[in-house]
């Protein structure tokens, strides 16, 4: 593919233009930030608006525009019930964590805990959450860098180290505040975007295919199923696991993570704070649905236009100068005849009872597609550079870049780094905050000025935006992005949930037996994993119940014990 090409000067224009224009933004309002009040919290005079557009520009990262249509592409529109649980979530925080975060005015949520427990439970769940924020934000800048770089040829190197420094610039310029300034331009930004690719590929479907025809011809393959109420462990996304494991996943992010705690502490009130969260609550399901349904119409779209048998180019470049190439291309005639043989009949008007011959016709493209991942593997092996098989994060990049007009792949380009960037501030915000408060502030012997901890904070954004684009830089693809972030936060997250349930709720249990408890949990959760005994998503639940489970036994039996010595 000719990618130099795809790119005329007016998307150049546009994609820097709206960068260049976000950078300074949040650099010039933010730029009189003097203390700590101001630099952490926002100067607590955020509206809820802000506060809502600031929590879902977090969560919404670049993976979720690029996985989230690949995701629906390949299976459909299930993976909506992963979010589930977060309306739930977010009416238990609303109630029970935000009146506690703002009537102790904390700085971040692991100061709770101190005052609770102790100070090595509050270091404990400051350190964990470093851990894992830390990975997810290198990468939050890798997602983007690696596809972008397979596409349109850019260097993956120099990608990762621009959206990296671009987001450090601002970010340690101006704090919460700036990052909150800016995720508003930002979900505009893509809002914008996504509606217009929407409509965009509605347009360029054949006349006589409406949006319903479109929804019966994407069903027929399956791709409308969207609530799954199987009790099967196996399968990742069901109702039950977006409920249940989804809830818990999404009160420990939303709850505990800093990334987002951070959001709403900088509320002017606690209803600001809670209309906020409510807000992104209703907000961020119909949203995720709509990403997905994107996904879906593209899906629609190559039904009548040709599509690659494998979306990555950079895999397709590789097996065509391998001695694999033959049998590559044998697989490529039989996806075209293929796909030749569904356009005949949804062009000729799809029937009902014609459903069960598109499905035959599926599967068979499908283990075509299993095929040529087999040749990419067997490429990857004697390949120096790895080369990534799974086509998922390529689908929608792929479609933007072949398909839309000049100008628009510009717009879209520009949603796609907005979101990196977005995410990223949220994530080197907070670990700068959690580092500067919980570790370095609450360890330093002398007391300091404000002044002095507002240098800290920027020195160690400056720090966790390198420890950042070092993990892009070395980081590879997963079997699919959006599911990896999701990964790593459910390793940790289940855990770090108990502990602050067992704060708000279990008033007898001591730091002590959370401290052990909180260790022996996490050693259990890796454990369990590296066996894939279970769904990622039910390892937060199982962290929690752990955490708590251990933390009372072990509080009861020390009691026992105490009382014994007396």
């Amino acid at each position: 593919m000719e990618v130099a090409s795809k790119l005329h000067a007016i998307d150049w224009i546009i994609l820097s233009a709206t960068l260049i224009f976000i950078v300074a933004y949040g650099t010039y309002v933010t730029r009189k930030n003097k203390n700590v009040t101001d630099y952490i919290k926002g100067g607590n005079d955020s509206k809820w608006w802000t506060i809502g557009l600031s929590v879902m520009a977090t969560q919404a990262s670049a993976i979720t525009f690029l996985s989230t249509p690949g995701q629906a592409f390949h299976s459909g529109m299930g993976f909506v019930q992963f979010y589930f649980g977060l309306p739930i979530a977010m009416v238990i925080i609303c109630l029970v964590f935000i009146p506690i975060y703002h009537k102790l005015k904390v700085y971040t949520a692991y100061e709770f805990l101190e005052g609770r427990f102790d100070l090595k439970t509050r270091s404990l769940a400051a350190i964990l959450f470093l851990i894992q924020r830390g990975l997810a934000a290198g990468i939050t800048i890798f997602a983007p860098a690696i596809i972008l770089s397979a596409v349109l040829g850019w260097d993956l190197l120099l990608l990762n180290i621009v959206i990296g420094f671009l987001v450090i610039i601002y970010t340690v310029s101006g704090g919460t505040k700036a990052v909150n300034v800016t995720q508003k331009q930002q979900m505009i930004i893509i809002f914008i975007g996504m509606l217009i690719a929407f409509f965009m590929i509605m347009s360029q479907l054949p006349a006589n295919i409406t949006f319903t025809k479109a929804l019966e011809i994407a069903g027929a393959s399956n791709k409308m199923e969207v609530l799954d109420f199987s009790f099967d462990l196996s399968n990742r996304y069901t109702v039950w696991t977006g409920i249940l494991g989804g809830t818990f996943l999404m009160l420990s992010y939303f709850g505990t993570d800093q990334s987002q705690v951070q959001r709403y502490l900088s509320g002017k009130s606690v209803r600001e704070s809670q209309l906020g969260l409510i807000f992104n609550g209703l907000l961020k399901v119909p949203m995720q649905f709509f990403i997905l349904l994107i996904g879906v119409m593209v899906f629609v779209f190559y039904q009548f236009n040709a599509s690659p048998l494998n979306f990555n180019p950079g895999a397709n470049e590789e097996v065509l100068r391998s001695e694999y190439v033959a049998e590559y291309q044998q697989l490529e005639a039989e996806h075209i005849e293929i796909e030749n043989d569904k356009r005949a009949i949804f062009l000729d008007g799809f029937q009902v009872e014609e459903k069960e011959k598109i499905q035959k016709l599926n599967e068979r493209d499908l283990a075509l597609k299993a095929s040529a991942k087999e040749i990419i593997e067997k490429v990857n092996e004697k390949s120096i550079k790895k080369i990534e098989s799974n086509d998922k994060d390529y689908v929608f990049i792929h479609f933007i870049i072949n398909n839309l007009p000049r100008g628009l792949i510009g717009l879209l380009l520009a949603v796609i780094l907005s979101a990196a960037m977005s995410s990223t501030t949220s994530e080197l915000n907070a670990l700068a905050s959690t580092t500067a408060i919980d570790l370095y502030k609450r360890n330093v012997g002398e007391e300091k000025s404000d002044e002095h901890y507002v240098k800290a904070s920027k020195w160690f954004t400056l720090l966790w935006g390198i420890i950042a684009i070092s993990v892009a830089c070395v980081a590879n693809l997963f079997d699919n992005l959006i599911q990896l972030v999701n990964i790593i936060g459910s390793i940790f997250y289940g855990n770090v949930l108990g502990i602050f349930l067992l704060a708000f709720f279990i008033k007898f249990v001591k730091g002590n037996a959370v401290f052990i408890a909180a260790l022996i949990t996490q050693a259990l959760i890796v454990w369990v994993f590296l066996l894939d005994w279970l769904p990622y998503l039910w390892l937060n639940a199982l962290g929690c119940g752990l955490v708590m489970g251990i933390a009372i036994i072990l509080q009861l039996f020390m009691g026992k014990k105490e009382k014994s010595y007396e």
